[in-house]
């Protein structure tokens, strides 16, 4: 099902900053990770993305190679460093839920969309002070979260969520007594990162209280800004944190 690494990816990015209770963040994080220097902050993420492996030999197969994917994201450290903890997160395709696991990452299956960006027409926003870009997540059938970003203008300030290090927990279930499977903390080595000119606006942001306490907990107590743009990064594997 997995091809080795590197794998490359490609995706159009809705991300919307927002605050969080900190104490409730602060459930969310293993040992070895602090809140920090910005305790409550957090971010909501909506991609759609396109990915290959070193061959490309996945290009040729649009139906496999691209999936919509949301992220709720945590601003927290790891020894002083700035890293994001996602304690959420759902896809579309079964490839990237299973490579999301090899990496560490919960995720869960779930219906993204997005708008999409358009350079002619009426059928879609614009890349343009005024364009109005929307994501939602449903799950089981019913909406979870939803939002808009209504833009100004570029800006040169990338969100600083979508900047540093994931943290995130490599462990697999004991299923047979071995005593394998001990929690460990882990990050994917990055490289090629890009983005396109960034666009940022005012952000709306809606959880729905359909997946429980926990999920509630992470509601938004406040909503900063909103950004459009393109994102682009390669991982070539893990390391131990």
């Amino acid at each position: 099902m997995l091809t080795p690494p590197p794998w490359h990816f490609s995706g159009e990015v809705i991300m919307v900053e927002y605050r969080v209770d900190p104490a409730s963040a602060a459930r969310f994080l293993p040992p070895g990770l602090t809140l920090g220097s910005d305790p409550g902050a957090a971010a909501a993420v909506f991609a759609e993305w396109q990915w290959c492996s070193a061959s490309g030999e996945e290009l040729a197969e649009p139906a496999s190679n691209q999936f919509a994917e949301f992220l709720v994201l945590i601003g927290c450290e790891r020894e002083g460093v700035p890293v994001a903890r996602c304690p959420y997160a759902w896809v579309d395709q079964v490839v990237p839920l299973v490579r999301g696991w090899v990496q560490g990452m919960p995720k869960q299956f779930g219906v993204v969309h997005q708008s999409r960006a358009t350079a002619v027409g009426r059928g879609g926003p614009r890349l343009a002070p005024g364009g109005r870009f929307h994501g939602s997540l449903s799950v089981n059938g019913r909406r979870a979260v939803e939002a808009a970003v209504t833009l100004d203008g570029r800006t040169e300030a990338k969100p600083f969520l979508h900047t540093v290090p994931l943290a995130h927990t490599l462990v697999f279930p004991d299923w047979a007594s071995t005593g394998a499977g001990q929690p460990t903390l882990v990050a994917s080595e990055v490289s090629d990162v890009e983005f396109s000119d960034i666009w940022k606006g005012e952000a709306e942001l809606e959880f729905l209280d359909v997946l429980g306490d926990d999920f509630a907990e992470l509601f938004p107590i406040a909503t900063g800004d909103g950004y459009v743009f393109s994102y682009s990064e390669t991982l070539r594997g893990g390391r131990i944190l």
